[in-house]
């Protein structure tokens, strides 16, 4: 195992110290740092930078400098940190090894100095001195509690407000089911109900709304918004076009995934004798990625907001917070999930937001590869973490390449957003984005006809399409009828639901679809 540290270097997990300092504050920062990040060594004996083994002396000095060592770490931290100090060998010349566990009892410091001034985190190579909403995080994890399960500072919640809450929920969770029999099994939300998820907070003979509260009410309290925007290039050079969305994060969610969907290319395949509508990026990677970074950030940084970028080459999701403890970016890619808001997660599995538990990542691989993309680029710079999802064009069947969207420039249900149009009298020019097309009246009419018409039949199109993979499979899935028909689930349940001669007879797996004549 020694060898295979040499071998990498100093890293997150790994720093060499080539002899045992006079002042233990030298390497104390580090023995902090690791305590509050995810554990890791130092091997003393090793020269930086070279990697190359210097030793420590001969046995007897060697056992001296780990008794030195020991109490030194003991002494000097609070809580108290015991290390696992052990001896190697290496080209006959003795190294020592110091393993400090991630630690459970944070923010752990170094003791003469104050929390302030003494806290330190592991970042990539180095120590860094925690700020205040680190020291923050910590004492939560250190404590086992969540943010979003403290009270809300300065927000009442009077009765009527909580129950329009319960009511906004319930119909969140009502607009997500695929049948009449599921909308039947959907509870209400109850204050008793939104205590257990720790919404509120029942204290002595009164209710406080905790911080998820006004998350999902939109509070001015905690004040978050996700920010998105489209570049042209591939850095943050030219904005083609940038909204802000705030108010219930639960809103936020759909406006962002909505932003998103406007403006990524959507092209069409031909399967069999059928046309077949497809994005470019799949819906619900993008969905999902989006849920989980409302879901896991950290509410405590009102400074930054979740980012959503779409440059030509990717789309970029950046969600501020360092992770929470326990979670590491290889464990991420194996599904393995922690998370950081208890009460918000309750509240998006009841309303079907997340729709399941510990899939994560590799799920989301998986739906990519379907598409022919590469895998997620995930970054993490200690401060925030930032998922790319590449892009490349839509092809039709396997070779050819089909873009609607280059035809579809501006499509109609942008409206006033995204398209700027100043249509002129006469012989005035209109002028829209750097391009200047002469068109009257009637021809604008024309343009929004053609895209009433070409909305129309592709809502025309997924009804015939439901319809037909229903009448092939009367138990097909609505994820698989996604999957398909190249839409999201959320479309599909949409439009299942203004299909009145469709319903769903019995529940789960053991349910099927009827037509009615």
């Amino acid at each position: 195992m020694l060898l295979k540290d040499l071998i990498s270097g100093e890293s997150k997990n790994i720093e060499f110290k080539e002899t045992l300092p006079k002042q233990s504050i030298r390497y104390m920062k580090s023995v902090v740092a690791f305590a509050n990040s995810e554990g890791g060594k130092i091997i003393f004996g090793v020269e930086d930078g070279t990697c190359k083994v210097i030793g420590v002396g001969n046995n007897e000095e060697a056992f001296k400098m780990m008794d030195s060592i020991a109490s030194a770490v003991t002494d000097s931290t609070k809580p108290t940190i015991i290390p696992d100090i052990s001896i190697q060998t290496i080209d006959n010349k003795n190294v020592i090894i110091v393993e400090i566990a991630q630690g459970r009892n944070r923010p752990y410091h170094i003791k003469s100095l104050s929390v302030n001034d003494g806290t330190y985190i592991r970042l990539g190579a180095t120590n860094q001195l925690a700020d205040e909403r680190t020291i923050q995080e910590l004492s939560l994890e250190g404590l086992n509690r969540s943010y979003d399960r403290l009270p809300c500072i300065g927000l009442k919640a009077a009765t009527k407000d909580i129950n329009k809450l319960c009511k906004k929920l319930k119909q969140v969770a009502i607009d997500n089911c695929i049948s009449d029999y599921q909308k039947k099994t959907v509870k209400s939300v109850t204050v008793n109900q939104l205590i257990s998820w720790g919404v509120l907070i029942e204290n002595v003979d009164k209710i406080v709304p905790a911080n998820a509260y006004a998350l999902l009410t939109g509070a001015d309290n905690i004040p978050c918004m996700i920010q998105c925007a489209v570049f042209k290039g591939n850095s943050k050079g030219i904005f083609i076009d940038k909204r802000e969305f705030s108010g219930p994060i639960q809103e936020q969610l759909e406006e962002a995934c909505n932003f998103v969907f406007r403006n990524i290319r959507l092209g069409a395949v031909i399967d069999g004798l059928y046309r077949k509508d497809i994005y470019e990026l799949p819906p619900d990677a993008i969905r999902e990625l989006i849920t989980n970074a409302v879901v896991h950030r950290s509410y405590l940084d009102t400074s930054s907001n979740i980012q959503i970028a779409l440059y030509d080459d990717r789309l970029e999701i950046t969600s501020p917070g360092r992770l929470p403890a326990g979670q590491q970016i290889d464990r991420m890619q194996d599904g393995y999930s922690k998370l950081r808001n208890e009460a918000i997660a309750l509240a998006f599995s009841y309303m079907n937001l997340i729709e399941a538990w510990g899939s994560g990542f590799p799920k989301i691989n998986k739906n990519l590869r379907s598409y022919g993309l590469k895998p997620l680029e995930i970054n993490y710079s200690g401060n925030n973490l930032r998922i790319n999802i590449y892009r490349k064009f839509v092809r039709q069947g396997k070779e050819n390449v089909t873009q609607d969207s280059e035809n579809v420039t501006q499509d109609v249900t942008q409206g006033s957003e995204n398209v700027t149009q100043d249509v002129t009298q006469g012989k005035e020019n209109v002028t829209q984005g750097s391009e200047n097309v002469t068109q009257g009246s009637e021809n604008v009419t024309q343009i929004l006809k053609t895209g009433k018409e070409k909305l129309d039949s592709d809502k025309n199109y997924i009804i015939e399409k439901i319809i037909m993979l229903i009448q092939e499979n009367n138990k097909i899935s609505s994820d698989k009828m996604a999957e398909i028909i190249g839409v999201t689930s959320r479309t599909i349940k949409r439009y299942i639901k203004s299909m009145p001669n469709v319903k769903y007879i019995g529940s789960g797996y053991s349910g099927h679809w009827e037509i009615i004549k």
